[in-house]
């Protein structure tokens, strides 16, 4: 196997000579065997890395240091970056020391030498085209490994607004699909009033459309980034004017609003723009879990639970019990809820642990967040191809529920007061009979007036009857 020699401070390291990155990754491979969560996992983290390293290196160039054949290189390099080309080179593990350190190395050895390749010369000539000299020109990890992070969360942030507002529409269509079938609803899983279950299913659309506002806007603070910071957040290393170049180029490369951070020392070590956009994936993550036990709870049974909707049978529920089908699909989804709640935790504990002018747990916080995005995206989907666009109503058993229910006693309350419905509620409950019977029996309301008061249009939203209140106590 061809091999080369490369060397940093620790010493000399012996590389397979067709590798694209160099020895610094090559220590983060030994030093970090952590996860599974590799950085080529993450394609819009390398996009992330590539629309930093271009910007910086448009910078430098206009700056006079990078030569234009140095220069056209490396923006080659990125643009094949971008295209998804050459990803296979970035196997360092997401969770590492050295708060990032690793992983921006990664992403200057790579660029360095498909750099030296384009310009006509062998992996590892660093005379040429240097990971740190030219690549990493007028950065330090400190400011191009969070504003990568940024660059790529914001990224992904459109795909994972593209998919949830699928789901969305999906719950939105059964909400239409549904909107004639009366129900029972529930409160505290007991017997409460009518409504429909197009109401049900309209609701869950609503709880989560509300929240896509809230992801553009904590994406919306991934747009400001501290380029030029270098170390600490003094500029050591950078040109006047470097800062402010390189922002505008990281702008015109992505075609985003991107602005350099007023602050450049608090940016450096506060990374609370993810502790933002975690916080709201969290949120989707509590409704969705909330939702998923809603559509359990709707298709327990098939006999003996509510069996009001029919999920659709993905797989057999049991190596012993023939016949059983599991809602594995909203429990996937639970799960995937809990996974991203915990993430969540992770990311707020490391950003509590920042220390002086920086903060160091950046990795796994990237991790946690990407991580998050990328298991909500694939749930999204899951849970709309194979659980919600199946989904069909038993509206047989909301009619048996509805009629046999105590809760339609509540639709009387304007009408016969508040102690003659509990007297008739209490009744039904002894006697086992109807709400229904029991008012006729009492003489209380003639059918026609109690048909009216129960009728559908009259149950589900605010309406003025007319019909003479009977307040008088029931015998």
């Amino acid at each position: 196997m061809k091999t080369r020699i490369e060397s940093d401070l620790i010493g000399e390291l012996q590389l397979n000579g067709d590798v694209m990155y160099g020895v610094q990754t090559q220590r983060g491979l030994e030093n970090f065997p952590i996860s599974k969560f590799k950085l080529s996992d993450y394609p819009d983290f390398i996009h992330g890395l590539a629309w930093t390293k271009w910007g910086a290196a448009i910078a430098n160039h206009d700056l006079g240091l990078l030569s234009d054949e140095i220069y056209n290189a490396i923006v080659q390099a990125c643009k094949e970056l971008l295209e998804g080309k050459h990803h296979e080179f970035f196997p360092v593990d997401m969770i590492q020391g050295g708060a990032g350190t690793t992983t921006n190395m990664n992403a200057n050895e790579v660029i360095a030498n498909r750099a030296l390749q384009i310009m006509g010369h062998e992996f590892g000539e660093y005379q040429f085209c240097s990971p740190n000299d030219h690549v990493n020109c007028s950065q330090s990890t400190n400011d191009a490994y969070p504003t990568a992070i940024h660059l790529g969360l914001y990224a992904i942030n459109f795909k994972l607004i593209e998919h949830f507002e699928m789901l969305i529409k999906s719950f939105e269509k059964k909400a239409d699909e549904f909107k004639h079938i009366l129900k029972m609803g529930r409160t505290q899983l007991e017997d409460a009033v009518p409504m429909t279950l197009g109401q049900t299913f309209g609701a869950f659309a609503s709880i989560l459309r509300d929240e896509v506002d809230h992801l553009k806007c904590a994406a919306d603070e991934f747009l400001t980034i501290n380029m030029g910071a270098t170390a600490v957040g003094t500029g050591i290393c950078s040109v006047p004017g470097y800062a402010e170049k390189c922002t505008e180029a990281i702008a015109k490369v992505t075609g985003w609003k991107i602005k350099k951070a007023e602050d450049l020392v608090a940016a450096t070590s506060d990374t609370s723009s993810m502790v933002g956009y975690s916080s709201v994936l969290k949120r989707i993550a509590t409704k969705m879990n909330k939702i998923c036990n809603d559509l359990r709870l709707l298709g327990s049974g098939p006999r003996c639970g509510l069996h009001e909707v029919d999920l659709p049978a993905r797989q057999p529920g049991s190596s012993i019990m023939p016949g059983k089908v599991n809602p594995v699909i909203p429990e996937v989804m639970n799960q995937i809820s809990y996974k991203v709640i915990g993430n969540d935790l992770c990311v707020a504990m490391c950003n509590e642990a920042a220390q002086m002018e920086l903060n160091a747990m950046e990795p796994v916080m990237a991790q946690c967040c990407f991580e998050s995005v990328e298991i909500l995206i694939n749930g999204f989907d899951v849970l709309r191809m194979y659980c919600v666009d199946g989904i069909k109503a038993n509206e047989k058993q909301c009619e048996i529920y509805l009629k046999n229910s105590i809760g339609i006693v509540t639709a009387l309350n304007p009408i016969i007061g508040y102690k003659n419905s509990t007297k008739i509620a209490k009744e039904a409950l002894q006697t086992g009979g109807s709400v229904y019977d029991l008012v006729l029996k009492h003489g209380v309301l003639t059918k026609e007036e109690l048909d009216t008061i129960l009728s559908p249009e009259n149950t589900i939203k605010p309406v003025k009857l007319n019909i003479k209140p009977r307040r008088e106590p029931i015998s």
